[in-house]
């Protein structure tokens, strides 16, 4: 049981304050929309949007720090009979989902001026957040799935909000279709890991699968399967192609949105599955799945970077980059071998995701700031801009170092922890792992100081001039930027949090 200084006053579900507080706010949306289906007060659908994932971060980073000493005692809340549990891990990604969220909404009053649907919009942010939510608490395959295409289907519906934009619309379509394949994928890989184990329930199935089964192959085939459907979720190669047309064809905040919380998304129910339902040492001889994440990370950060170095657009840039971060994530499923710290290995990730959430949501935040000045889309087109927006600048030169790995933000400490965390497994595999961190941080290094000097060191090439100062994107670019910042001198409270939260999975 979650440990709060209430229980006596609060009942069990209350746990899942933070997902209700999401849906509740969407339907409210909805409501607002039905009484003035009008889009003339764009002010309150903003402001109901923004209030509900604030008071849900509340929520949850009361539970996390002041009412709850969940992460440091591995206490946690199981409710509709163990399909749900909420612990620290969950609690530690919700607070990313709602806190990227609330960014979002506060970003979209400016972007979404003068358009239709703005309700709609904003209940399909809270929507997928919420299915996010109940991801991060998911205690079953069945749960998972169905938390997996509620966050899923809303995301498909914002990727092609602008409809008369044929680019948005033509991502919509190729990342509905892709995302239905997935999804396929996926539930085929439930369903044979079912048929082996005859749970869903993942505590239940490492049960079964220590006592021993017949069908190990079929196993070993569904949880392949099921690691590809994360590793579409995650945006990881070759899983990944989806990523960078949905990202440049969405609405910038939207990219934000998906490359940010969605990513974090498939990496809480990735670590949660393969960690309770299937440890290490009870599929051995059936599946090495650590193996095929080591893979799956040298490879995915290596072809992010890599194609990342070869765009000439910035959102396209910042697109193939995030596939790469990927790659970095899973570096701390991947080095999860007998010889780890695996707490403090999954805790590493999950640093590195809360980092990311922020630093590369305020880059797409950026990316929308611009566009909503008409510069451009490509690195010359940010020429000079620094003289006419320094201090938007100065956030986005935030992000990219921090990106980057440069002592400039918690990117920089992040990047530490995971490399120390190869270092703690001492394998070939997770020295290579290290290796390939470390090289693709320094190609990162490159593309991203292209937007810097060009934003810093060159003359405009345009004849563009920034007129207006849009309230929302800029509190957004500049909130983003201050959190990224002063997560270097709080590092410790952040870890702490993440290393006792993984900790309490094993």
């Amino acid at each position: 049981m979650i440990p709060l200084q209430t229980a006596d006053t609060l009942p069990d579900w209350a746990a899942l304050a933070p997902a209700v507080l999401l849906a509740v706010t969407a339907l409210a949306l909805f409501l607002i929309d039905s009484i003035d289906p009008s889009d003339e007060s764009p002010g309150l659908l903003a402001g109901v949007a923004t209030l509900g994932p604030v008071l849900a971060m509340v929520v949850t980073g009361w539970y996390l720090v002041a009412g709850t000493g969940m992460p440091r005692t591995g206490g946690a809340i199981e409710l509709f009979s163990g399909q749900l549990v909420v612990d620290g891990m969950s609690l530690f990604f919700t607070f990313i989902f709602t806190s990227v969220s609330a960014l979002i909404t506060v970003a979209s009053y400016d972007y979404l001026s003068g358009r239709q649907n703005q309700a709609e919009y904003y209940a399909l942010v809270l929507l997928a957040a919420t299915g996010m939510s109940v991801m991060a608490s998911a205690n079953s395959l069945a749960t998972a799935f169905v938390a997996l295409e509620l966050s899923s289907l809303p995301s498909y519906g914002l990727v092609a909000y602008l409809k008369n934009d044929r680019g948005s619309v033509e991502a919509g379509l190729k990342y509905f279709l892709i995302g239905a394949v997935s999804s396929a994928v996926l539930a085929y890989g439930i369903s044979l890991i079912y048929a082996s184990s005859g749970v869903l329930q993942l505590p239940a199935i490492a049960g079964v699968l220590a006592a021993g089964i017949d069908n190990t192959g079929v196993l070993g085939v569904g949880i392949l399967m099921v690691a590809g459907g994360f590793a579409f979720k995650t945006a990881s190669v070759p899983f990944h192609f989806w990523a960078p047309e949905a990202y440049e064809g969405a609405p910038a905040p939207v990219s934000a949105f998906l490359s940010s919380a969605s990513k974090a998304a498939g990496f809480v129910l990735a670590f949660r599955i393969f960690v309770t339902a299937f440890p290490l040492d009870v599929v051995a001889g059936t599946i090495d799945w650590a193996l095929a994440f080591t893979v799956l990370a040298l490879v995915t950060m290596t072809v992010g970077n890599f194609a990342a170095a070869t765009q000439d657009k910035v959102k396209r840039m910042l697109a193939y980059s995030s596939i790469g971060h990927a790659g970095y994530a899973l570096i701390g499923i991947a080095v999860l071998t007998g010889t780890a710290d695996q707490g403090y290995a999954l805790g590493a990730s999950m640093l590195h995701l809360f980092v990311y959430g922020f630093m590369n949501t305020g880059a797409f935040l950026f990316v929308a700031l611009v566009e909503y000045w008409g510069v451009g889309r490509t690195f010359e087109d940010y020429n000079g801009l620094a003289k006419q927006a320094p201090v938007a600048c100065v956030a986005m030169t935030v992000f990219l170092f921090s990106l980057a790995g440069l002592p400039i933000g918690g990117g920089a400490l992040s990047k530490w922890t995971l490399l120390s965390a190869t270092a703690s497994a001492a394998t070939l595999g997770a020295w290579l792992l290290a290796a390939a961190l470390i090289v693709n941080s320094a190609l990162s290094l490159f593309y991203y100081s292209r937007v810097v000097k060009a934003m810093w060191l060159e003359d405009p090439t345009g004849d563009f001039e920034v007129t207006s100062y849009p309230t929302g994107l800029y509190a957004a670019v500049v909130g983003a930027a201050i959190v990224t910042f002063l997560l270097l001198p709080a590092f410790g409270v952040v870890s702490g949090t993440a290393f006792d939260a993984a900790a309490a999975l094993f």
